[in-house]
């Protein structure tokens, strides 16, 4: 396993660069995830906008203004915060920085850095609007397509996806979350990502009914990309060993062929640090593994959910009634987590008399919900251009 990108490139590459371990190797496919997502987004909303199913919004504004007070001083912030946290990494003490995670999430950091790059985004602005100033500033109207905005989705995706993510760990871990409140606000680890997937869901919602972006098609252009991002996401937990796997298999392999780790792991040097120490290991941190093999559930649904996305992105011209796509990756998302579950190792409710865990009574609602959206939606379709 490989907490950090230091230890792939060390073990992969024979490469000894101490600033990968900044790096988390779980963060790193996380936002590789939101690139890819966000870029078969852009492709679809501009397919869509081709076909005459969206169309552009126009917006008036003021050109030719030097720089405001507020955007400087919001460059300046932006700046500090990222010379006097990620800048102070490279250039503070090792022993201050050894443990990324706890020192970006800690009060330390560099003021020195923090000054001088904020100082620098500051100028950087002042620069590229005094550039564009004109002697007298203009009021311009500017069109703007559904695709335009795929930066703008894709960072309110990402605050509130995690946002939601963390929220929904915490209620999934409450007994847990009130003895220690601190280390799991603080704390960089456990992420729920369906909890992710519904506050992210609520805010972009708001977003395209404020831009009037059809909602239907939003839907039906997000829906391939979202199980990729899932797909690309798993690949972080199996790779740092993130506490998303199964549960333990003692079982023998069915096929010879099929390679140990890919039935039963023990996902050793995992960044949860659980299980026991590894024998002759002389690192400081991410010297465990687990005492018993488990399922490598987080590899199984990366295979799984890039099988589901290819579907996806096969019916997306097909499935001409506007929103139908989105019901059945609802439905094809719930599946596959619903079944997952029965080997993953998760915290169980009690909900009617029932032990399910949070995923499979979510899972559950979103298969029902795809349903319910597909049957309503072929029975009293949309209009095809929104």
């Amino acid at each position: 396993m490989y907490p950090n990108l230091y230890y792939a490139f060390k073990d992969l590459f024979h490469i000894d660069w101490k600033p990968l371990r900044f790096i988390n190797s779980f963060g790193f496919f996380v936002a590789l995830s939101f690139i890819l997502a966000a870029v078969t987004l852009a492709a679809e909303l501009r397919r869509k906008g081709k076909e005459g199913l969206l169309y552009p919004t126009e917006i008036s504004v003021v050109v030719g203004k030097p720089a405001t007070f507020t955007e400087l001083l919001l460059n300046f912030l932006l700046g500090f915060v990222l010379g006097y946290k990620i800048l102070a990494l490279f250039i503070m003490n090792s022993s201050v920085t050894d443990d990324p995670q706890a020192f970006i999430f800690s009060g330390l950091g560099s003021w020195p850095a923090g000054i001088i790059l904020g100082l620098l985004f500051a100028a950087v602005k002042w620069w590229e609007k005094n550039k564009q100033k004109l002697p007298k500033p203009e009021l311009r109207k500017i069109r703007f397509w559904p695709h335009d905005r795929v930066g703008e989705l894709t960072i309110i995706a990402l605050i509130f996806g995690l946002l939601g993510a963390k929220l929904f760990d915490i209620f999934e871990n409450w007994s847990d979350f009130v003895k220690n409140p601190s280390s799991y606000i603080f704390s960089p680890a456990g992420l729920t990502f369906y909890g992710g997937l519904i506050c992210a869901a609520l805010a972009i919602w708001y977003y395209a009914k404020r831009h009037k972006i059809g909602f239907w098609h939003l839907n039906d252009a997000a829906a391939p990309g979202l199980m990729l991002a899932y797909a690309v996401g798993r690949i972080g937990c199996h790779v740092a060993g993130d506490g998303d796997w199964g549960i333990v298999n003692t079982h023998p392999k069915l096929f010879s062929w099929l390679p140990n780790w890919m039935w039963a792991y023990n996902y050793p040097h995992n960044v949860n640090e659980a299980g026991v120490r590894i024998a002759g290991c002389l690192d400081t941190k991410y010297c465990n593994q687990l005492p018993q093999p488990v399922y490598p559930t987080p590899l199984y649904e990366t295979i799984i959910c890039l099988v589901l996305f290819l579907i996806l992105w096969s019916l997306r011209k097909r499935l001409k009634i506007p929103g139908t796509l989105f019901a059945v990756y609802l439905m094809l998302n719930g599946i596959e987590r619903f079944f997952i579950e029965k080997i993953r190792v998760n915290v169980r409710m009690h909900f009617l008399g029932l032990h399910p865990t949070q995923a499979e009574l979510v899972s559950s609602l979103l298969f029902i919900s795809g349903v319910i959206i597909f049957v309503v939606l072929r029975r009293n379709p949309p209009p095809v251009k929104e």
